[in-house]
């Protein structure tokens, strides 16, 4: 693959144990470790407004920009740097988390997004975007007792659209996307996942 670093994306649904696991995986590959929204300072505090359940009346094109913006930053500040150094990197979420939430959640148009975050992110989308796949049953019983943010208490149809939408893209680009079964336990999750990105990016 080349001396330069790769950029891996973990992706699913609330509670599918993403964050654990880009956490491991980053320290498994000695990659550097981000998220979205939030990876930097300016992160953070775009992503206090977006997930901050007060905010009702945060507009959905609003919340598509902030979004973008936040990822303008962390690409620009982390990602683009890393990478260019030969340093891969590991997200928790991606672009792809947009198209998923405000596209297919939300209801704008995937083409627009797609064009308004890939100038934010300067082209710069990741080598491989892993779902991690989790029945909503699991998924519930997982967040249920936790404080929940703005996207968390959307309705059950929105959670749906999500879904669909992540395993839409998925089954639409399998040469950018990988699909593991999150339902096992976490130490089988990271066996699978590092499986995957030693298969598909050989590192």
């Amino acid at each position: 693959m080349g001396s330069s670093g790769r950029y891996i994306a973990l992706e699913g649904s609330e509670g599918c144990g993403k964050s654990t696991q880009a956490r491991w995986l980053a320290d498994d590959l000695g990659a550097v470790l981000t998220r979205e929204q939030g990876g930097t300072r300016i992160g953070s505090l775009i992503r206090g407004i977006l997930l901050d359940p007060d905010h009702t009346e945060l507009e959905r094109r609003s919340e598509a920009l902030l979004n973008a913006a936040d990822r303008a930053q962390l690409i620009a500040e982390v990602i683009s740097p890393a990478l260019d150094s030969g340093t891969h990197v590991v997200s928790d979420r991606s672009v792809y988390s947009t198209l998923a939430y405000q596209g297919y959640g939300r209801g704008l148009p995937l083409d627009e997004l797609r064009n308004i975050n890939d100038w934010a992110i300067n082209g710069c989308w990741p080598h491989l975007a892993v779902l991690i796949e989790v029945d909503p049953a699991l998924l519930e019983a997982r967040t249920s007792a936790r404080v929940k943010d703005r996207f968390e208490r959307e309705s059950n149809d929105f959670h749906d659209r999500v879904r669909r939408g992540f395993a839409d893209m998925a089954a639409a680009s399998p040469e950018q996307w990988a699909v593991i079964d999150g339902n096992a336990d976490a130490e089988t999750v990271r066996a699978r996942l590092r499986t995957v990105v030693r298969e598909r990016l050989g590192i």
